[in-house]
């Protein structure tokens, strides 16, 4: 049986990575002839952080990288043709989408909403087998229970809006094999974007002061569920051959859900491809979280203790004083900057160069809420998590790889 054609839009500064590493490991055998990798980062040399890893992959035979401007429909188009005597791509991953929390409405929706648009139509056109959309957690989900996939959440900020939107307009193009996987919390080798990323940094340098790191969040739950880029790159293969063999009418029977309008109605007209506020738009849709019932206590106390150290809430008192403060960003930041500053630095062997910050911005600062059940995506697809927990084991594969290619400080105690 002949392997697969597979074609990745974007993802590059994100998760794009770990599925290339799932599809053509470095030791094993591919699961696909071809896979083409297209975002609009140079890899020779990288304008993103790309680990240490994927340099690598792009020598093998079977990986090639395109840098493009995703912008442009016609550009799009060209990116679906495949290699001289290769066969049409099968799966297109589509991992677009403007990831920076503080971005414009018209940022968002030209660079979320338009670009996963003109794919998905392309990818109708070119009646791709399975079209794999990335949805990252930029929702906020009640406290209690976890949440699936019928249920009426909200997204968040004007990100969750329009990556929200940019889901009902991919549902509304007939004929595409469309899968939506919806994500927690990011986290793995290589991966140097997101919450948990920078929430490790943080903690190191805690430990590495021996003072316990503080949330301005009191200790209630706030499920802030967890989700290894290994399952993310299994997650999305899962779902893509699922869909392959059913086509969307089947796989709306079997896994269909209705994508709630949550936008101003009176955008409907400006924005190119906005489905109406009252269609009814039906798409297959997963989440995806570990099993590990996350919260922000108990990534902050997996973390800390991984560095020798405790993680605390400012008591009632300081935390008032604290938000009171317009400059609460910078003043919060000043002390833990200060320290990766000096670990990098003081780091033998040293550390010219980091992807890495302990710089938290407002995003990272704020409390954010998402429980998200899994059971659908494991009853359906069948699919089993490489990663359940988050735990020492995930970090310290994590710490210990950003240790060998130069990327973490390595001092002495």
């Amino acid at each position: 049986m002949s392997l697969p054609n597979v074609l990745v839009f974007g993802g590059l500064n994100t998760c794009s990575r770990a599925l290339v590493t799932f599809l053509v490991p470095l030791d094993g055998e591919p699961l696909v002839s071809h896979v083409r990798v297209v975002d609009k980062f140079s890899v020779e040399p990288p304008t993103t952080y790309i680990g240490a890893e994927f340099p690598k992959l792009l020598k093998k035979p079977q990986v090639e990288y395109r840098q493009a401007n995703l912008t442009v429909a016609a550009t799009i188009a060209s990116m679906f043709d495949p290699p001289e005597g290769q066969s049409a791509y099968d799966y297109v991953f589509d991992f677009t989408g403007e990831v920076q929390f503080e971005r414009t409405e018209m940022i968002q929706i030209d660079r979320t909403c338009h670009v996963a648009r003109m794919i998905g139509l392309e990818a109708a056109k070119r009646k791709v087998k399975a079209y794999v959309r990335l949805q990252h957690p930029f929702y906020e989900t009640p406290t209690k229970g976890s949440h699936d996939e019928k249920e009426d959440i909200k997204p968040d900020g004007v990100a969750g809006t329009w990556w929200h939107e940019t889901l009902r307009m991919l549902a509304a193009i007939e004929d595409l094999n469309l899968v939506i996987l919806r994500i927690g919390f990011v986290y793995g080798p290589y991966t140097n974007w997101g919450k948990i990323a920078s929430a490790l940094t943080v903690a190191a340098v805690y430990g590495h002061m021996k003072k316990p790191m503080k949330s301005m969040w009191s200790p209630g739950k706030n499920p802030t569920h967890t989700i290894h880029t290994e399952d993310v790159a299994g997650g999305m293969w899962a779902c893509a051959q699922w869909m392959a063999p059913l086509g969307r009418k089947a796989a709306d029977s079997l896994a269909g859900e209705i994508i709630l309008f949550h936008n101003d109605k009176s955008k409907v007209g400006g924005v190119d491809g906005m489905p109406p506020a009252d269609k009814k738009l039906v798409a297959p849709m997963f989440n995806l979280v570990d099993n590990s019932d996350s919260t922000l206590l108990s990534v902050g106390q997996t973390a800390t203790s991984f560095f020798g150290t405790s993680f605390e809430f400012f008591n009632l008192v300081e935390n008032t004083v604290l938000k009171l403060k317009s400059d609460v960003v910078e003043e919060i930041n000043e002390h833990h900057v200060g320290g990766w500053t000096e670990m990098i630095t003081t780091s033998n062997p040293p550390i010219p160069n980091t992807p890495l910050s302990a710089y938290l911005d407002q995003y990272a600062l704020q409390k954010h809420i998402v429980a998200f059940n899994n059971s659908k995506m494991l009853e359906v697809t069948g699919y089993k998590l490489k990663k359940p927990q988050f735990d020492h084991e995930t970090l310290k594969e994590v710490v210990e790889k950003w240790k060998e290619e130069g990327s973490w400080p390595i001092v002495n105690a």
